[in-house]
């Protein structure tokens, strides 16, 4: 299913925007999780943290850290996607080598298998 320029523009441009998108995500994640836990709160006190709360600041931090690496992973994703539209590969699936469907591709420009491979592979991982 070849693309014309015009559509492989607005793929480019969509995939740069959900870049810019999940850059700002976590720049903003990462400096929240390595901000002071007593200074985001406001509490500048001499008293002591509390273990509940030391732990509750723990979690967040994990969360946020697990939440970052997510967020990572898309942004290679949308690297290879903009790899694979200078290449003039974008579009085709990496499995099967058909082409994507449009209505994926406009739900997640940066896929690079068809729906039938993404499933297999879910469910492949699953066991």
């Amino acid at each position: 299913m070849p693309f014309s320029k015009t559509q492989l523009k607005q793929f480019r441009q969509w995939l740069l925007a959900e870049r810019a998108k999940f850059a700002g995500e976590i720049r903003s994640i990462a400096e929240e999780a390595s901000r002071n836990p007593r200074e985001a709160s406001g509490d500048l006190s001499a008293y002591t943290v509390h273990m509940a709360d030391m732990a509750a600041d723990t979690y967040e931090r994990e969360l946020s850290t697990n939440l970052v690496s997510s967020e990572q992973q898309v942004l290679y994703e949308i690297d290879d996607a903009l790899k694979r539209l200078d290449e003039g590969i974008f579009g085709i699936c990496l499995e099967c080598n058909k082409p994507i469907p449009m209505s994926r591709l406009k739900a997640v420009p940066y896929a690079s298998l068809c729906i039938r491979c993404q499933r297999a592979k879910e469910q492949g991982s699953k066991r």
